[in-house]
């Protein structure tokens, strides 16, 4: 019994010694593999075990709710705001302004004098007329005195011809004298008539002296000042400019050929202002204008708005960013736009589908937590909501929008709508 313990303790101490001379060996090798690989071994070890672990991460959906509501598309433009009517007041006659009773900002009645040309120049003009027809008057009344004299003469001279006292040639040259002082008489009545011509001429540019509104309305702009000389020889000055109503406003705005088929009179239309960027301003389509306007090659035609400005708050030449809504369709079904472009990344996608994105356009929809593909048929889109014209949809269904942490637009589309949630 003792040797057979005394052979097993010596088989033990042998394993152990042989034990440890294979630990110093394996340690010696690995003390003599390098450092980088080593570490690589290490960090493809522990990634090993850690997937090992967790398994593949789900996927997640973000999904929006399919709703009813309005599906409004609209076109987006820039514009000025004008008066609806901008009358120029000018002057017909040269002179120094004298004095101006009308300055920005004031309200001017139809006829009313808002400046005045110095009239002195023309009030001699007017004098001068009035003297030359006085004196013509003056000539005619002479000459009608001369006329009824040789009337008498020509008269005499007649009886005393036919009584044989005077020879035929003296009652000739009476009557000729007659008639000559009868065409002179005629003479100074049109002479008459070139004065009192003359006369209204030179009283009418007085009258122009006199800057007068054409219109009731507001003045808008004021181009000259007191002593400054107005010269109207060649092209009338512009010395006023004055707004008919500034509570009828208008939006002038320029919109590409692309667009402007869908823009028609009497649509909606709306716009904000940057002085008031909490204020959106209603307005109408009021016209259409032919014209186009080319600028380097772009083509635009402009679009008239009409707008009620009651409180004043819109000022002439303000920026409008205008948003013209070209159709409008109430309490229809839609979903957003994301819908329609999504796709699971995890299906199969037809080849003819892929190549168009237009064939059979679908969605997919949340139901037990797993998505299903369903046909749809599109209507008006507004770029944020497609109306749904036909498919087995109806209001409060879940769609798919984008898949979670997922960078693809052509799978997430464009940014979730606000209120869209997350299935696994």
């Amino acid at each position: 019994m003792s040797s057979s313990l005394s052979v097993l303790e010596h088989r033990l101490g042998a394993d152990r010694g042989r034990d440890k001379s294979m630990a110093r060996y394996l340690i010696r090798t690995l003390f003599a593999v390098p450092k980088w690989l080593l570490a690589a071994g290490l960090i493809a070890l522990g990634a090993i075990v850690y997937l090992s672990a967790t398994g593949p991460a789900p996927l997640h959906y973000i999904t929006a709710e399919v709703s009813r509501g309005t599906v409004a598309p609209a076109v987006s433009a820039t514009g000025t705001i004008n008066p609806v009517t901008t009358v120029q007041v000018g002057s017909y006659v040269s002179g120094p302004i004298q004095a101006i009773y009308a300055d920005f900002n004031s309200p001017v009645k139809q006829g009313q004098v808002i400046a005045k040309i110095d009239p002195r120049t023309f009030q001699m003009k007017v004098e001068q007329a009035k003297a030359a027809l006085a004196n013509a008057q003056a000539q005619l009344k002479k000459d009608q005195a001369d006329a009824e004299y040789k009337k008498v003469t020509w008269q005499r001279q007649e009886q005393l011809y036919k009584a044989q006292v005077v020879s035929a040639d003296a009652s000739d040259s009476a009557k000729a004298a007659y008639k000559q002082a009868e065409a002179q008489v005629a003479l100074d009545r049109a002479n008459i008539a070139q004065q009192q011509s003359s006369l209204k001429e030179a009283q009418v540019n007085l009258d122009y002296t006199d800057i007068i509104s054409p219109v009731d309305g507001t003045v808008v702009s004021r181009n000259v000042d007191v002593g400054q000389t107005v010269a109207a020889s060649f092209q009338t000055p512009t010395l006023f400019l004055i707004a008919r109503d500034l509570t009828h406003m208008q939006v002038d705005t320029n919109v590409s050929e692309s667009d402007i088929g869908g823009i028609k009179p009497g649509q909606t239309a709306t716009f904000v202002v940057d002085a008031f960027p909490g204020h959106e301003f209603q307005g109408v389509v009021t016209q259409v204008r032919q014209a186009p306007i080319t600028v380097q090659n772009v083509v635009t035609y402009d679009v008239v708005i009409g707008v009620q400005n009651p409180e004043l708050l819109l000022k002439p030449g303000m920026t409008a960013n205008v948003t013209l809504q070209t159709a409008r369709h109430d309490g229809v079904l839609r979903v957003p736009v994301q819908a329609l472009h999504f796709r699971p990344s995890n299906r199969p996608v037809n080849a003819a589908t892929a190549r168009t994105g237009t064939h059979h356009p679908a969605v997919w929809v949340e139901e037990a937590g797993s998505l299903r593909r369903v046909a749809v048929s599109p209507g008006l889109s507004d770029g944020e909501f497609v109306e749904i014209l036909g498919g087995d949809l109806h209001e409060g269904q879940m769609v798919a929008i984008g898949e979670a942490g997922a960078a693809s637009p052509a799978r997430a589309g464009r940014s979730p709508l606000a209120g869209p949630r997350m299935m696994r």
